[in-house]
């Protein structure tokens, strides 16, 4: 669809599609909303086979394993979490009043917002579109997807996987380019969750504002990795090695770079090298090791090599079986960079690949410092067992959510909230979370038969003096 005139007018007729779609059924039930979900439940399990497979050819190699374990199964701990606990979440919440207005009654009623928009990243296109779409329809929305221009067949066949079980009002998967991502934005939704870099998601908050759509913005950033003294080195490299490796470091709560006492550099580089043998023993061929999505972000990322080794940095790949890797098939090996100036666009931007910066620090003071000096992450990690450092840690840093002792683990956790701070997004969602932030929490109070409010009412004199010194004491 290359005519912009057609591809708004046809957006526009699904949105007003959606609109109208509620306006007849503003607030499904409980039994109709877990119908909803166990629907998504059945199509993703249906075609989680068909949907790794497309994802593979996206990438041009995506491991199958990482698919089913970072895309498969977390999308479907969503689903399954907002269908077990979503009667409960709905029920109104009964809240105190005032000894003033008593006996009057106060609740919270969970009312839907409407038509929900999602705008999906390319590097885990399936957990990223169904955990909120999930969200989405537990609190009793209509939902629009826009799929990333990048993972096209992706798009496809999700597209004809939800298209087989909802109707286009309830739910519908909008696939096309930047431009259709445009004309998405730019739709008055009720609410807009978008999920992709700081620059673009500036972008959408600015066409969102036009409408006084409110937005969840998950970004990214820098996620530090602390290694505290004393901890085991070849553990903390392994776990973070992992985190670093895993679809090839394209995700936004990988580990950025990381932070090891002074003195120890070398003594990491050499587990982390010993932790990548263990898990990728070779890489050309290996179909664990995912590819760089396209030639674009492999050139990005090795332009952050060729800068860094230009400006004096040690830059170490790490290459188990010392394979010559074939720059089109997008597979680029681990690389750890020691000593980089704090100008480089590896020590400035996020990474988003299998890029390790590792950085010296004297003591904890000046690890915090260093951290705070720089924006707000998604994601920090910290390797220690001290109980008062650990809560140290998390009293005096920002970010978006905290693993101790691991990596990307606390984005698992459905009764956790996930999202940024300050330049590393807004709003929350998963579980509960995501309920709330696609609902709107209506305040409700109900007035008793007898009320001490009409002593309050004009014509105002002894009696009204007598109680407004009373509320004012």
């Amino acid at each position: 669809m290359n005519d912009p005139a057609l591809r708004a007018r046809s957006l526009q007729n699904l949105f007003e599609s959606q609109r109208r779609a509620f306006a007849a059924h503003p607030c499904p039930g409980d039994h109709q909303r877990r119908a909803h979900l166990l629907a998504l439940e059945r199509a993703l399990r249906a075609g989680a086979g068909e949907l790794a497979q497309a994802i593979h050819e996206d990438f041009g190699c995506r491991s199958t394993a990482e698919t089913q374990l970072l895309e498969v199964f977390p999308s479907l701990e969503a689903i399954r979490h907002a269908r077990r606990h979503v009667k409960r979440w709905m029920r109104p919440e009964a809240r105190p009043v005032s000894l003033w207005f008593q006996p009057g009654r106060a609740r919270v009623v969970w009312q839907p917002l409407g038509v929900v928009g999602i705008i999906v990243p390319w590097n885990y296109p399936l957990f990223l579109s169904l955990a909120p779409l999930a969200a989405a329809l537990a609190a009793g929305n209509r939902v629009m997807i826009k799929m990333s221009e990048l993972t096209p067949r992706t798009g496809q066949v999700l597209a004809r996987l939800v298209g087989n079980v909802f109707p286009d009002d309830l739910v519908a998967v909008v696939n096309g380019d930047a431009a259709m991502a445009r004309e998405f934005g730019g739709l008055p939704f009720d609410h807009l969750l978008f999920t992709g870099s700081t620059a673009v998601g500036r972008e959408v908050m600015r066409a969102a504002a036009a409408n006084l759509t409110p937005v969840t913005l998950e970004l990214g950033g820098k996620s530090p990795a602390i290694v505290a003294p004393g901890f085991p080195l070849s553990e903390a490299a392994d776990k973070i090695m992992y985190g670093k490796c895993a679809n090839a470091g394209q995700t936004c709560v990988a580990p950025d770079y990381v932070l090891v006492p002074a003195g120890t550099e070398h003594a990491f580089v050499d587990a982390a090298r010993a932790a990548v043998a263990r898990l990728y023993p070779t890489l050309a061929a290996n179909p664990d090791y995912s590819a760089v999505v396209n030639a674009r972000h492999y050139a990005r990322l090795a332009g952050y090599l060729e800068e860094a080794r230009a400006a004096g940095a040690t830059v170490l790949e790490i290459n188990p079986a010392r394979e010559i890797l074939d720059p089109a098939a997008r597979k680029l090996a681990p690389a750890l960079v020691l000593g980089a100036p704090e100008d480089l666009r590896v020590m400035q931007e996020e990474i988003f690949g299998p890029i390790l910066p590792v950085v010296p620090y004297h003591d904890l003071d000046a690890a915090l410092r260093y951290i705070a000096e720089r924006p707000r992450p998604l994601a920090l990690y910290f390797f220690d067992r001290d109980p008062a450092r650990i809560r140290r840690v998390l009293t005096e840093t920002h970010s978006g959510g905290v693993t101790v002792n691991d990596v990307i683990l606390h984005v698992a956790q459905e009764s956790l909230p996930f999202g940024g701070v300050g330049p590393s997004g807004m709003g929350h969602y998963h579980g509960r979370h995501g309920f709330e932030t696609f609902s709107k929490q209506k305040g409700v109070f109900l007035q008793s038969r007898l009320s001490g409010a009409d002593l309050l009412k004009p014509p105002y004199g002894k009696r009204f003096a007598a109680m407004i010194r009373l509320l004012l004491r």
